[in-house]
């Protein structure tokens, strides 16, 4: 909960892919608050009882969410997919208006890479949903300490800074607003 809500305030990006690892820690757990209790928040000898006990409620909020919506098994808790949608309507704005010139470069710059891995995957998942998809897969094999082609690192690096770059604009426009201007 804590790790969550500061990257919640500071990278929307590396807070979706912390979320989606959370979620496939509960699914790990048998969606199982008692075993999470027990043998993941126990070993945090960094937090208080009382954060613990906030960890705890946090989880087990996750938890009825993911049961609720029928995600026990797989697939993204609605506030994350929220999050995606935002993210993908942001993106649209960047791209629509004339102001972000930058961007618009980046995105051109790594759009092969997101029509292949949209033509090897999931047609139907949008584009940047497909980014987010290679980096959690880029995550999850580098914890499995498997290797990664160098074509393909390349790839996920080119991914990386344009989510990256998305995920600033996000907190600019939610802290700051951005001014897409008047493009007619």
């Amino acid at each position: 909960m804590y790790i969550a809500q500061k990257l919640r305030k500071t990278s929307i990006a590396e807070y979706l892919l912390y979320m989606w690892q959370i979620e496939d820690l509960i699914r790990a757990y048998g969606c199982s608050i008692g075993r999470i209790k027990r043998e993941y928040i126990s070993k945090f000898t960094n937090l208080t009882d009382e954060q613990k006990e906030d960890e705890l409620d946090w989880f087990d909020n996750l938890i009825r969410m993911m049961n609720e919506e029928g995600k026990r098994e797989k697939g993204h808790l609605n506030i994350n997919a929220i999050i995606i949608q935002d993210l993908t309507d942001l993106h649209q704005q960047l791209l629509d208006s004339n102001r972000f010139p930058f961007y618009n470069a980046e995105y051109y710059k790594v759009l092969p890479f997101i029509v292949e891995l949209r033509r090897k995957g999931n047609a139907d998942v949008g584009e940047i949903e497909t980014c987010f998809n290679a980096l959690y897969g880029k995550m999850l094999l580098q914890m499995k300490q498997k290797e990664i082609s160098p074509e393909t690192e390349h790839a996920l690096d080119e991914i990386t800074t344009f989510v990256g770059m998305l995920s600033d604009y996000y907190i600019k426009n939610r802290d700051e607003g951005l001014d897409f201007g008047d493009d007619e």
